[in-house]
């Protein structure tokens, strides 16, 4: 497939995050589905696709040049699939956001393509108008998953948490006590502002709090940090 590829002017590269186009870089090996995803993006003033790829070998050259805000990608193609690229364009460009939109409904994937670093994992079932605030949701840091599968991973939190009653308890020096209540309710599948009304904050205060999360645990995801405070039993799964 020939690529269609927008690299960022200098000024867009140095550009606060939220005052230009967000963009997109759209992977598929299906090219009618590609496409159509780009049409369905490029009819937003405020969403720009920069590139489109067929394989995840073709995705990680093109995010290295174009340096995309999100890529959408699926998780199943030939040669590199989805999941093996999204860690490789986490390395080689850890601004990017990957959330995977695909057809795979499968525990496994999901999991994997957490532990790579996606911060969404989509359904192709999503109605397509819903696809642009998606991207601008996660542009935004939020993580998102389709509802069916969020209820999966609730499932394998809680497995994870029941794994954890044995072992003592691992003090967590860096995170206070506040981050800790606020990742408790992002593994709840609390929403930013439901947290915000919960805790009697603002939003931009539980964004802070995320954005702290991550830096001190080195992570790149909401998803992640909560895998790893389950693992690591900071908090109990209901």
């Amino acid at each position: 497939m020939t690529a269609s590829v927008v690299p960022p002017s200098a000024a867009e590269a140095d550009t606060i995050e939220g005052s230009a186009p967000i963009r997109v870089l759209v992977v598929d090996d299906h090219e009618l589905f590609l496409q159509g995803l780009q049409t369905v993006l490029e009819i937003e003033d405020d969403i720009s696709v920069v590139g489109q790829a067929g394989d995840g070998q073709e995705a990680l050259a093109l995010a290295s040049g174009t340096l995309p805000d999100i890529v959408l990608m699926d998780v199943r193609m030939p040669g590199r699939d989805g999941i093996a690229a999204a860690g490789a364009i986490r390395r080689a460009v850890p601004r990017t956001r990957i959330v995977m939109l695909t057809v795979s409904d499968e525990e496994s994937d999901l999991f994997e393509a957490i532990k790579a670093g996606a911060v969404g994992y989509l359904l192709k079932s999503i109605p397509p108008h819903e696809v642009a605030d998606a991207v601008r949701a996660v542009h935004n840091g939020q993580s998102l998953i389709s509802p069916s599968m969020a209820s999966k991973l609730m499932v394998e939190f809680a497995t994870m948490a029941r794994g954890t009653e044995d072992r003592p308890r691992v003090h967590a020096p860096h995170l206070t006590a506040r981050e800790l209540e606020v990742l408790k309710l992002v593994a709840e599948g609390r929403a930013n502002r439901e947290i915000a009304r919960k805790l009697f904050i603002s939003e931009n205060t539980v964004k802070n709090h995320v954005r702290n999360i991550l830096d001190k645990l080195q992570l790149h995801s909401r998803m992640e940090a909560v895998m790893y405070a389950v693992r690591q039993g900071l908090f109990d799964i209901e």
